[in-house]
């Protein structure tokens, strides 16, 4: 998908900047093309020639560079590309750019392109969430700039939360999202996939069967009508789809943290089977047998994700689809779900062990929405994915 194109990639002065080696390499290795444009605090964190090197071209530096502005340079790199790449986003440039900044080459050939511009942000959490570049962020989006990340996890700062980079396959995988032209071009869709696995102690947990086969069926199919998919999974059985941007969690705890970080999305829908209750107190050490003596375990109530994203007052997305695992009264129980989760469709099935279906290659499913209860003959999950896929694709237009 990304063979032949040509990415204009602007290096911001984050210390993430490294990557960008990496994301330079990998690009070509796909078929990309790379015309480097660095700041000037860029090149205090990576070399131009380190840079150049991998991207094979001159790095541009200057916007005042007498032989190229003589053929107006800086309109030219702006426009021959097919999408310009910001990683990383710093909150300077962010604020530069929603403020229609330009004071140097970067910023100027902003200003001047013509072609989709995307942005992988990366700073410090507190100025990730301080409420100008939250403000800079809703402008941005409002203006059509697409953004990857950032991933919440431990900073070069010592402190721990949003605001890293994305990583590298990451990005290469909402670059080929956006170039795969289908009826979800340029829409962020949120999967969640799998199990979760709450813990007793260091060896034991609480689970359930659920393979993750289909919310990976779901995703693939996403990707495949040109969706950005943002893929949260748990420790599921079956490997997480190419082309997606993946995060992997345990818990119940930390799928709603995952969520919520990926937020704002055009869709979510919610395959994964969640555990409704963890152990509260989970032991720091294996719990010991003790002839004649059971152990008590006392438990709490985990997140209602579902609940927590179709309930939101602010940046809620515009579809949430949520998934019923029922093994009695599959459209009764289903549609009394929808309405107390608050979600607008629900896709109910029949999982009970004599049906395979838990774990198995099939499904059959029930579509609820405000139409009522539309019942899907029995099908491959994949079949089940792109028949969902294709209706998530119509609804949002």
């Amino acid at each position: 998908m990304l063979a032949g194109k040509r990415i204009l990639l602007i290096i911001g002065g984050g210390i993430a900047a490294y990557k960008c080696l990496d994301l330079i390499r990998r690009l070509r290795e796909r078929g990309a093309s790379v015309t480097p444009v660095m700041t000037r605090a860029a090149e205090e964190l990576v070399t131009p020639l380190s840079v150049s090197a991998l991207a094979g071209e001159e790095v541009h530096r200057d916007l005042f560079d007498l032989t190229k502005e003589a053929e107006m340079g800086h309109i030219q790199l702006s426009r021959v590309a097919d999408l310009v790449l910001v990683a990383p986003a710093t909150a300077d440039l962010m604020a530069k750019m929603a403020q229609g900044l330009a004071g140097d080459l970067a910023t100027t050939l902003l200003m001047a392109t013509d072609t989709p511009v995307m942005i992988a942000p990366a700073m410090n959490v507190r100025m990730w969430e301080h409420p100008a570049t939250q403000r800079n962020l809703a402008l941005l989006r409002g203006d059509g700039v697409r953004v990857v990340g950032p991933e919440a996890g431990d900073m070069a700062c010592g402190e721990f939360g949003p605001g890293r980079l994305s990583e590298v396959p990451d990005i290469i995988a909402a670059l080929e999202a956006h170039f795969n032209a289908g009826p979800l071009a340029g829409r962020r869709v949120l999967v969640t996939s799998g199990p979760t696995h709450e813990p007793i102690d260091p060896v034991r947990y609480i689970a359930n069967r659920s393979s993750g086969a289909q919310g990976t069926a779901i995703a693939r199919a996403l990707v495949s009508l040109g969706a950005q998919v943002v893929f949260v999974t748990g420790p599921a059985d079956v490997a997480p789809p190419d082309g997606v941007v993946l995060h992997q969690v345990e818990t119940a705890q930390q799928m709603l943290e995952a969520v919520e970080a990926a937020l704002p999305v055009d869709a979510a829908i919610f395959a994964a089977a969640v555990a409704d209750w963890r152990v509260d107190g989970a032991s720091a050490s294996k719990i010991k047998k003790e002839v004649g003596k059971m152990p008590t375990l006392s438990f709490a109530e985990n997140p209602d994700i579902l609940a927590t994203v179709a309930q939101m007052k602010t940046g809620r997305p515009g579809l949430v689809v949520g998934f019923a695992a029922e093994t009695d009264d599959v459209v009764a129980h289903a549609t009394a779900k929808r309405e107390r989760k608050g979600c607008d469709w629900i896709v109910a099935n029949d999982v009970s062990p004599e049906t395979g279906i838990m774990g198995g290659s099939e499904n059959a499913v029930v579509l609820i929405s405000d139409d009522g209860a539309e019942a899907w003959p029995r099908m491959g999950k994949d079949q089940v994915a792109e028949r969902l896929a294709q209706r998530l694709a119509e609804a949002l237009g």
